[in-house]
């Protein structure tokens, strides 16, 4: 039965005063209402359905600011004892805790709206699209089901599958499927029909839709995290060679308002902080009860409590120190005498950092206390504003792939595939020299054929060992080192370290940094203003020191299914 939407006074009215049976009104259909029936019916209707699958991109678990709970709980990221995401770096989080239902919910939502456009579509007359419109809008779709899946695949260890509307109860009981079997029987499908039906380019009317190079990237990425590593290097490949993408010239163009859909963007969420003036950040999504802000709340999370943000997630000792040991290429005409790296100014703010920060001298209005080291940067507002909005909206748009990730990813496959060391090297040296800093090839020059790991603190080591460069050596270079500081707070770190199988090897390690720090706070002048290259002051922050010790990959190498869905779905035991 539709609905009807009358007023029910007047209708108990109607049907005293006409002696009708009250069910023969309420089964009129209403002329005004859209429903399936009526509305699967022109391009643009299916357009209009599309945009509500784009629009589940931005919900605050997927692009937004609730990423911070997991982007906690590997190496780049620490809070605070009093911020929701500590179960999260320490892992003490549950199947109960919100953020691990919300995020398994709003994907679910965009699976859905994905289903209901490819479902309708494939059976839709073909004389209702223009040109390839069809096709072009199934293959979109698809897309983003594949990304979404990939996101409940890798997130929670695996899904349940939905290819189709549920239409009786028992279409929501399905069991929950390995990576594997999501991967070969979803993923890798849609991503093979989108990237046969989606153009290279879309005119700038069209800007935001994924393209031929956004399934390919993500088509890369799948074979990449199943270890095939030669498709994986092959379709990288594809991308590099088509000559549609380039590294932008300033690294800091990526995360900013200013670049948007850039060359260098394959696959970017847009918000904006001027539609919808009023509405709070956190609420993205277009509801009958609430209009969506189409802003992102990151820039609040990652912003610096002084300026009207919370710094929720910060910036680790390691990931600082980093940055800190990215020398500086003086010889690089992107470098004009600064002391920090071209990517360290664009990605967090310590307290010896070279630029304005809210517009005013780094320091100017506090913080960089209680252990509390340095700040993030990237996806904030730090540099045009003077602080962020109160009402915790922004514009900046988040980029889910980017060229310099395929570099990154193309070297690694070809790493694994062949073995070819130098290939690997030339691709991560594009990255290095963009962000201004000395290349592996510079470094073996100087050293007889070897390069630093950089991966090794220097205040706690007091040196980085030279060493070969060989398969081994440049993979830990490129897990610990290159990946980190190029992709830091992009939402690729937890799922990366994972798949490595590295998670225990990094913790126990940045643990025992931890520790020795603990042990030396004297010579580190914690109680009176810090030494370089950290100036850490009041006490050491213990990011390591529980999820060291919880740790179990089988436990928390994936979230655990939400308890809302083992209790709705019989078929999950």
């Amino acid at each position: 039965m539709q609905n009807c939407y009358i007023n029910k006074g007047l209708l108990l009215l109607i049907v005293i005063m006409f002696g009708c049976n009250e069910q023969e009104f309420l089964d009129l259909p209403n002329p005004n209402a859209t429903t399936t029936a009526t509305f699967w019916k022109t391009e643009k209707q299916f357009n209009s359905a599309l945009t509500t699958v784009y629009g589940a991109l931005q919900f605050q678990t997927i692009s937004g600011g609730l990423q911070v709970h997991e982007m906690i709980m590997g190496d780049i990221g620490g809070t605070e004892t009093w911020y929701r995401p500590i179960a999260f770096r320490n892992l003490t989080y549950n199947d109960g805790t919100y953020y691990v239902t919300d995020k398994w919910n709003e994907l679910y939502i965009g699976i859905f709206r994905a289903n209901q456009v490819i479902q309708n579509i494939q059976s839709a007359d073909p004389s209702l699209f223009r040109g390839n419109a069809k096709a072009e809008i199934e293959g979109q779709a698809r897309f983003l089901r594949a990304f979404f899946y990939f996101q409940v695949a890798h997130t929670y260890g695996g899904a349940v599958i939905h290819t189709k509307v549920a239409e009786t109860d028992e279409d929501f009981h399905k069991p929950f499927s390995s990576i594997e079997e999501v991967t070969n029987s979803v993923i890798i499908p849609d991503l093979e029909f989108a990237r046969e039906n989606l153009p290279r380019e879309w005119p700038s009317s069209s800007l935001g839709r994924v393209t031929w190079g956004s399934a390919t990237s993500m088509l890369g990425k799948v074979y990449l995290f199943g270890e095939e590593w030669a498709k994986a290097a092959a379709l990288f490949k594809e991308v590099i060679d088509s000559g549609i993408y380039s590294l932008m010239p300033d690294i800091m163009d990526n995360f900013t308002h200013l670049h948007e859909f850039n060359a260098e963007s394959i696959f970017e969420v847009a918000y904006n902080d001027e539609l919808n003036p009023g509405a709070n950040g956190d609420a993205v999504d277009d509801t009958p009860w609430e209009t969506g802000a189409e802003a992102s709340n990151m820039a609040t999370e990652f912003g610096q409590l002084n300026f009207g943000a919370f710094n929720t997630l910060l910036p680790t000792y390691y990931l600082h120190e980093l940055f800190v040991n990215d020398e500086v290429d003086p010889d690089n005409p992107i470098n004009d005498g600064n002391r920090h790296s071209k990517r360290l100014s664009a990605s967090i703010c310590p307290i010896d950092g070279e630029t304005l920060f809210y517009n005013l001298p780094i320091g100017a209005r506090g913080g960089w206390a209680f252990g509390q080291s340095a700040y993030i940067k990237k996806f904030t507002n730090w540099y045009h504003k003077d602080a962020e909005d109160t009402n915790r909206r922004s514009g900046i748009n988040f980029r889910h792939i980017r060229l310099a990730d395929v570099y990154l990813m193309y070297a690694e496959a070809v790493l694994n595939a062949t073995g070819d060391v130098a290939t690997a090297i030339e691709y991560i040296d594009k990255v290095r020299t963009r962000a201004g800093v000395v290349t592996l090839q510079q470094y073996m020059q100087r050293h007889d054929g070897k390069f630093p790991q950089l991966h090794i603190s220097k205040q706690v080591h007091g040196s980085q060992p030279l060493v070969p460069a060989t398969v081994e050596n440049v993979m830990t270079h490129l897990r610990r080192v290159e990946r980190p500081l190029e992709l830091c707070y992009e939402g690729h770190r937890w799922k990366d370290l994972v798949r490595w199988g590295i998670v225990a090897e990094v913790f126990n390690e940045l643990r025992q940094d931890e520790i020795w720090r603990e042990r030396n706070v004297g010579p580190l002048l914690i109680t009176s203003g810090g030494v370089p290259p950290l100036y850490i002051v009041e006490r050491i922050r213990p990011d390591f020191f529980l999820c060291s010790q919880n740790y179990h990959p089988e436990q928390h190498n994936y979230l655990p299914i939400p308890t809302q869905e083992r209790q709705n779905n019989a078929m999950i035991n």
